[in-house]
């Protein structure tokens, strides 16, 4: 039978004493929603919001309150941080955020992710109350953590529980996560022998200034959302950015390790288009053949996307793969990487053979 770590054998509320315990790299991954209407969601992405700046503003509080975790929760302990990234996107009716925490010690971070989710979602309600006060905070849960003996862990599915459509009245003007994306995660038999993305994280950013303006819907992310949490993969909500932030972006999603990147968009001969750039700038190692089959099987239904300068490679153990801003070009993406996903996520992780 489980037992609860904070509790003695008399019942009583106690500290984990960690000493014995061995200091390791750990990481902490969650992420949360703030479910709200489609006019604050326009609002906040063009910056219009009576409180001017509020992601940063929202940024910032979540950090804070990863540094204060211990202060806030009673038995937790402690700890030197080393790096906490908040990152936001959006969906129709809510602002998606998402909370890595790092440190090297005795004891985890899930706290400090969870807290700076929750206060980076309370600092966002804040700000947007005076549009819509009914706004809410949903959906707060850890997604991943990695150190200590218990190693690599992913919630299953990547969702959250259920129960999050609490507060009558508001959730039917709101919808969930779940409802607002279409992504419930699939039953374990529907994947089948396809769930090799199963203990594994994966993050789709998008790079269109259109649709991290508000002013274009974006329909590739949620399409790669989609395979990869068919395939068993722990994904969130697409991460959105502009051309000119891409870079940035980057490096915000990369700091959480996940196993597999793959961006769409960017990736054109366009003056704006920058997403090879900013990928190579952070490969270890390049991977042409894979962006070369991709390009290759686009070209020869359609001339034009020998024009993709997409890149694909390794970024220490994660796997960048760049596909075009397109439908088309994401469905080719799509039936390339498929078949040799599993067995490049192996072979980077030191497994894998060469039969």
């Amino acid at each position: 039978m489980s037992e609860l770590s904070h509790v003695d054998q008399e019942g009583r509320a106690r500290m984990v004493d960690v000493s014995a315990k061995a200091e390791t790299a750990r990481v902490a991954v969650a992420a949360g929603e703030l479910v709200t209407t489609a006019e604050v969601v326009k609002l906040v992405r063009a910056d219009d919001m009576p409180k001017a700046d509020v992601l940063t503003t929202a940024r910032l509080a979540g950090i804070n309150g990863a540094k204060k975790t211990s202060e806030l929760i009673p038995l937790c302990h402690q700890l030197a941080l080393s790096s906490v990234n908040v990152t936001f996107g959006f969906t129709e009716n809510g602002i998606t955020i998402e909370a890595t925490a790092k440190t090297k010690g005795p004891t985890g971070v899930e706290m400090e992710a969870l807290t700076a989710v929750a206060v980076a979602g309370l600092t966002l309600h804040d700000m947007v109350k005076a549009v819509d006060p009914a706004a809410m905070l949903t959906g707060v849960r850890l997604l991943t953590k990695d150190g200590g003996k218990h190693g690599h862990w992913v919630r299953p599915g990547g969702a959250p529980e259920g129960g999050v459509n609490a507060g009558a009245g508001h959730a039917d003007s709101h919808p969930t996560s779940h409802q607002a994306h279409g992504s419930e995660p699939q039953q374990a038999g529907d994947a089948g022998a396809a769930a090799f993305g199963a203990g594994r994280a994966a993050v789709v950013l998008v790079a269109s200034t259109g649709a991290a303006a508000g002013s274009r819907t974006d329909t590739t992310g949620p399409k790669l959302t989609e395979w990869l949490t068919g395939l068993g993969f722990s994904v969130g909500v697409p991460r959105v950015y502009a051309d000119a932030d891409v870079a940035y972006g980057l490096s915000e999603v990369l700091a959480g390790e996940p196993a597999l990147v793959i961006t769409t968009g960017g990736t054109g001969a366009s003056p704006t288009d920058a997403t090879p750039e900013a990928t190579l700038a952070v490969l270890d190692r390049e991977l042409p053949g894979v962006a070369e089959a991709i390009r290759q099987r686009g070209t020869a239904k359609f001339p034009l996307a020998s024009l993709s300068r997409g890149v694909a490679g390794l970024a220490g153990r994660t796997v960048i793969v760049n596909l075009p801003g397109s439908p088309g070009g994401v469905k080719d993406g799509i039936a390339v990487l498929e078949p040799l996903l599993e067995h490049l996520l192996a072979q980077v992780a030191g497994g894998g053979d060469h039969e």
